[in-house]
């Protein structure tokens, strides 16, 4: 299995934490947000994965250098995104859209989970396209809310701006196997030729594609993991981590 994670974007809701370093190089507990991404896909297994760089795209190759010279794993290809101030994330996957083929990962560079968490994404034999959601009592503007079946575990929806059937939310980590990839791909093209192609999220596109066919979810509730978006889920970020 490969990994693909999306670390082209700024990060400028951080503030002045990002002013002059992409949001992949800020460090939880010694380790950036990077590092600790990277070392979950190793300590499970993943031995290649493919890094969409933008702002500041030098800072993260020295960075992954600095891996490679002290022998960290996984082996790490980087793909720069020259769009990244103008184009949301479906951009980045459109430009390694060859590299969805097979069994893959699709990960946000702004996610932490746990390595227990990243097992049970891995183990996890669902045919198709497999959306990680969380729950919780309440979901806030911000979140990337789901709508599923609870029996079955289908997707039925999904996106930040859903009213109502809300009773999971996405945390930005996709794993694709038995052609599923592949169907992402074609989905990626289609809507990049679009008007708004450039404007959306790629989880848009998974909610388009769950209107005409299955798309399922894995439940990882009572997993750890943490998403950092803005000043105040640093120090939740540095609490998390501090326990593993």
């Amino acid at each position: 299995m490969k990994a693909i994670i999306l670390s082209a974007g700024q990060g400028s809701r951080l503030g002045h934490l990002t002013d002059d370093r992409p949001k992949c190089l800020i460090a939880f507990a010694g380790r950036t947000l990077l590092d600790r991404q990277l070392d979950t896909l190793a300590a499970n297994g993943i031995t290649e994965s493919v890094v969409v760089t933008g702002f500041r795209d030098d800072q993260i190759e020295r960075a992954l250098e600095r891996r490679r010279a002290a022998g960290d794993g996984p082996n790490v290809r980087t793909v720069f995104n020259p769009f990244f101030k103008v184009a949301d994330n479906l951009g980045s996957l459109y430009l390694v859209r060859e590299e969805l083929k097979g069994d893959c990962l699709v990960w946000n560079g702004d996610t932490l989970v746990s390595n227990s968490l990243m097992a049970k994404v891995i183990a996890n034999q669902q045919s198709g396209i497999c959306v990680t959601v969380d729950r919780k009592d309440g979901y806030d503007d911000d979140d990337m809310k789901v709508v599923r079946d609870e029996g079955s575990g289908r997707l039925q929806a999904i996106g930040k701006r859903i009213s109502s059937g809300v009773n999971a939310e996405s945390i930005g980590l996709l794993a694709f196997r038995n052609g599923g990839a592949e169907r992402f791909a074609e989905a990626i093209e289609r809507e990049m030729r679009t008007a708004e192609g450039t404007t959306v999220w790629y989880l848009r596109v998974i909610h388009y594609m769950a209107q005409e066919g299955e798309i399922w979810t894995l439940d990882i509730n009572g997993e750890e993991w943490g998403e950092v978006d803005f000043p105040q889920d640093v120090a939740r970020a540095e609490q998390l981590v501090a326990s593993w």
